[in-house]
């Protein structure tokens, strides 16, 4: 069985695979990206609408556009690239040793001194969230009808409603209107949208697509092919089945949320955070499992493409202390206050500044956010609108965090 050895191994050739190897082989480290489809890029590849990019190259790209560019970079350096193949196993010892198999390269092992896990993430589908009824053909996720349209030029149907307002469901009601699709509804349970508020204007307003918000698709129906789903207004935290409507449809997209890969990550024993379904890191965005960092989508579910390449450059930085053994020794603990669903990363570098990633678990105008280091105020932020749609980052200094010490070593963030 043929080996390779290299300081570093990236699973995952999507944006975050890309930008975290190629600041490792920036630094002078080896790198090999492994990938299991055709091409890298990952989910970049099907996405043919704007709005990438504004913040990694300060224009408006497509997903195919924003994945080429990193695509160029990664084929004009050292990192060594495995298409087609796919991880099998990653045995955790002082050197990693990586299983692989492709019809490409065959069976082989990679001994790696450091990991770093960017599978990205997997969408929810009708089992995960269980809708009552018949099980007729015409029923998707809303990236399987996006991969449909946008690389293998098949329309999924002509009258089509879409359960949750994701964005990937969202922009799929524009594509599928402009494609002369008939888009009747699109019904989300929760009070708000689940998408960012531009993906509403541009994407349900523009069109004059009705959202039904605190509504669900309570059943169904259709033999061979969807003929047509009840939808019930959620009073009291249930459906209220007496005052349901039916709309005809022939087709049904699901946006109801995103999952991260991370069945290789248990697998091997990586600690996962309930809330996120990712791992559980510390400042450098490692695992419990010295060497073995993870970021991106696999981490916890971003909006913006352009925050996923900032957190993955952010971890292959780390990746590079970590070979040379320049990670901290202290760390500070953090933890979720009132109205915060998850902060990431879980720990924080007492010595540096640190950027935050957290999501709120209110709508609110007028918010602020407050890091409290042992109870003592260290940070207030005024922010004009918060969602839970919306991902909102920050940095915590050395300076805000020079109070610290063992004695007192954890910091809490709110908002209100």
């Amino acid at each position: 069985m043929k080996t390779y050895n290299f300081d570093c191994v990236v699973v995952g050739g999507g944006s975050a695979g890309m930008a975290a190897s190629l600041e490792l082989v920036k630094n002078g480290f080896s790198s090999a990206v492994i990938e299991r489809e055709e091409f890298l890029g990952g989910i970049l590849l099907q996405c043919i609408h704007n709005g990438f990019g504004l913040h990694e190259f300060n224009e408006e790209l497509t997903g195919c556009e924003y994945a080429e560019r990193f695509t160029n970079q990664v084929t004009n350096s050292n990192i060594q690239v495995f298409l087609e193949t796919t991880v099998s196993e990653i045995i955790n010892d002082s050197i990693k040793k990586i299983h692989c198999y492709s019809k490409k390269h065959g069976v082989f092992v990679i001994n790696a001194k450091s990991i770093v896990l960017a599978m990205g993430c997997r969408e929810r589908n009708r089992g995960n969230i269980g809708i009552p009824g018949t099980r007729p053909a015409g029923i998707f996720t809303a990236g399987l009808a996006q991969r449909l349209i946008n690389i293998d030029g098949f329309i999924p149907g002509k009258n089509v409603v879409i359960v949750g307002s994701g964005d990937i469901g969202l922009i799929m009601a524009r594509r599928l209107t402009l494609s002369f699709c008939n888009v009747l509804a699109v019904v989300e349970i929760q009070k708000y949208p689940s998408g960012l508020t531009r993906n509403i204007v541009q994407c349900l307003n523009d069109f004059n697509i009705p959202l039904y918000l605190s509504h669900t698709v309570s059943k169904i129906y259709g033999r061979d092919r969807v003929e047509k789903v009840d939808i019930s207004p959620i009073i009291d935290g249930k459906p209220d089945l007496d005052k349901s409507f039916n709309i005809k449809c022939d087709t049904i997209l699901l946006s109801v949320g995103l999952i991260p890969e991370n069945e290789l990550s248990k697998k091997m024993g990586v600690a996962i955070n309930p809330q996120t379904n990712g791992a559980i890191v510390d400042s450098t965005m490692m695992t419990n499992i010295e060497g073995v960092f993870a970021c991106g989508n696999v981490l916890h579910v971003h909006d913006l493409v352009d925050y996923v390449t900032e957190e993955a450059r952010l971890t292959g930085s780390f990746v590079c202390k970590y070979l040379k053994n320049e990670l901290p020794q202290n760390q500070i603990k953090v933890r979720t206050g009132a109205n915060i669903r998850y902060i990431v990363p879980q720990k924080l570098n007492p010595q540096t500044d640190n950027k935050i990633y957290l999501r709120s678990l209110i709508v609110k105008n007028n918010a602020i956010i407050e890091a409290k280091l042992n109870g003592e105020v260290i940070k207030k932020i005024n922010k004009n609108h918060i969602q839970p749609s919306e991902m909102i980052s920050f940095n915590l200094t050395k300076n805000e965090l020079e109070k610290y010490t063992k004695e007192k070593n954890a910091v809490e963030i709110s908002i209100y």
